[in-house]
């Protein structure tokens, strides 16, 4: 038996941005003490490392240092805090959020990728594949989208494990597979818009998890557990160790901050449920959400 970590949503912030929540910080160092007491072969994060990464490569380069000092390997896919929010050419309803401004842009990418390496892998450890990529350019339209497609369908021809562990940021699906896209501007629907994958992505993506044999599919993003089961496929949304959200999206959702283990055994994979031992209440300052540029206060900052 061997063992693998998922941890999401960390959201390492820093006290030299507009706004900067210590709790977050504090809450990623004591599940990072949990995970160097497992010692996992292989630690593997579903995006969303920084509290503002697109702004600030700063951020994006403080938490690489700390993961790189960790005694085992470490992968990650970027989120949505790290390299921009899910395409959209149409605002949504909630104020002061400029859905349109918050769309994944090439510079950010180009940014994530200068810090952390590609946005696409994919490797077998031992008799497990595990592959991770930026979901968030799907639909997107940006240059990078139609190498991310081409790598997508070349996946399909890699060699075989016993197991394959996909990991991404999204949430392939809200409530079903085949549910119709939601509408943005639907303030009842606008936070399943907000943390799924459209079609006719949706159902591309499914079917490169189909032929490649996908075992599981791990998701970030909603910030609450949940695990789905779908053509022989499980999918897991991971929780977050910053902070809970989205309780009432699901009647089973967990919002309980910890992370994810995988025990890896020669013919089954278990999952089971770490909760951060001691949560944070530190106060921080600054704005929650998407503020738009000019709610960006930097005279707030902590360190100038």
């Amino acid at each position: 038996m061997w063992t693998f970590v998922v941890v999401s949503d960390i959201h390492v912030g820093s006290p030299r941005s507009f706004r900067f929540e210590p709790a977050w910080n504090e809450n990623w160092q004591t599940a990072r003490e949990q995970i160097l007491e497992i010692n996992p072969d292989l630690l593997l994060i579903c995006g969303d490392l920084t509290r503002d990464g697109n702004l600030h490569k700063y951020e994006l380069e403080a938490i690489k240092k700390d993961l790189d000092d960790l005694p085992f390997p470490y992968y990650v896919v970027p989120g949505n805090m790290d390299a921009g929010n899910k395409h959209t050419d149409i605002r949504g309803p909630i104020k002061d959020r400029d859905d349109i401004s918050l769309n994944i842009r090439s510079e950010h990418l180009k940014q994530f990728s200068s810090v952390f390496g590609s946005l696409w892998w994919s490797f077998v450890y031992k008799n497990v594949r595990f592959s991770g990529f930026c979901d968030i350019l799907a639909g997107s339209g940006l240059p990078e989208e139609k190498d991310f497609w081409k790598w997508m369908e070349h996946q399909k021809y890699q060699p075989r494990a016993k197991f394959h562990i996909w990991i991404m940021h999204y949430s392939l699906f809200i409530h079903d597979l085949h549910e119709p896209n939601y509408d943005i501007r639907d303030p009842e629907q606008y936070l399943a818009w907000y943390f799924g994958i459209d079609e006719p992505y949706r159902s591309r993506i499914f079917n490169v998890f189909k032929e490649t044999n996908a075992t599981i599919v791990i998701n970030g993003h909603i910030h609450c557990r949940k695990t789905r089961y779908i053509e022989g496929i499980r999918f897991d949304s991971a929780p977050s160790t910053a902070f809970s959200q989205c309780k009432n999206l699901w009647d089973d959702g967990d919002p309980t901050l910890g992370f994810l283990r995988y025990d890896v055994y020669e013919d089954r994979i278990e999952c089971s449920f770490i909760p951060l031992r001691k949560i944070s209440n530190k106060k921080g300052y600054g704005p929650r959400g998407h503020p738009p540029p000019e709610k960006r206060d930097y005279s707030l900052a902590w360190e100038k």
